[in-house]
């Protein structure tokens, strides 16, 4: 299966919270669109790996994506090495996307500026003929997406695009509200409270995407960062 955007991110509701209102726009629009998630956030104060693969998996079916897999990369402590860039040079061949999206350069929690390195490199990576791999014993062929951009997660970090999702926010909230475990947690005596999961969490989120949407005169956006320069054929099509 061949897909048009591919959201690679270390944790299970990374995706949602960072690109679901553009995960949401391009499957409306008729794009094949999946998500990786690089480890099972096994180590999150909330919940069990087990619990956050199912929310994963009914976050996915809210979104409508074509595929949502994970690579069991071990959670806080995966290293940019050649073993898991490898795994993750496997997924991008096997779904050969014209964009990936992943995390933020540089965050508060420390796995997403490291599994943002790690996507980077393995891209570059799987471009490249001589470096070998195979799934299911068949051997894969050497591809690079031709666009890689990045979330804007918990650090405001000053984004190269915006991406107006105003027609989409009601989805990209519902599918982050599907992890129950992690998110606007009103009371529980069995496990604390976490950073994210008061609910002012969610409001901050919201404002967020507001502030993010006003600087292109629009009530919602996401913003993301590029590596690279952008261009565009047309200046007229901008907002």
């Amino acid at each position: 299966m061949k897909l048009d955007l591919l959201v690679m991110t270390v944790h299970p509701d990374d995706a949602e919270l960072g690109a679901g209102g553009v995960i949401a726009k391009y499957v409306a629009e008729g794009k094949m669109v999946g998500i990786i998630d690089l480890t099972q956030g096994e180590l999150g104060t909330r919940g069990t790996a087990e619990t956050r693969a199912q929310e994963a998996a009914k976050a996915a079916r809210i979104l409508g994506v074509a595929v949502r897999e994970n690579l069991k990369l071990r959670d806080g402590f995966f290293q940019n090495d050649e073993s898991n860039q490898l795994e993750v040079v496997k997924a991008i061949r096997k779904y050969q996307p014209e964009i990936v999206i992943t995390n933020a350069l540089d965050d508060r929690h420390p796995d997403h500026g490291r599994a943002s390195k790690l996507v980077n490199d393995a891209i570059f990576i799987a471009g490249l003929r001589r470096v070998e791999t195979a799934v299911d014993g068949v051997d894969q062929e050497a591809f690079r997406p031709r666009l890689q951009l990045q979330l804007i997660q918990d650090k405001y970090i000053r984004p190269d695009i915006l991406v107006d999702i105003t027609d989409y926010w009601d989805i990209k909230e519902r599918s982050v509200l599907a992890y129950t475990t992690q998110f606007n947690v009103q009371a529980d005596d069995t496990e604390p409270q976490t950073y994210i999961s008061n609910p002012d969490f969610m409001a901050s989120t919201r404002a967020r995407a507001h502030e993010l949407g006003r600087s292109i005169q629009v009530k919602y956006a996401e913003g993301f960062t590029a590596r690279r320069l952008l261009g565009v054929q047309d200046i007229f099509t901008l907002i």
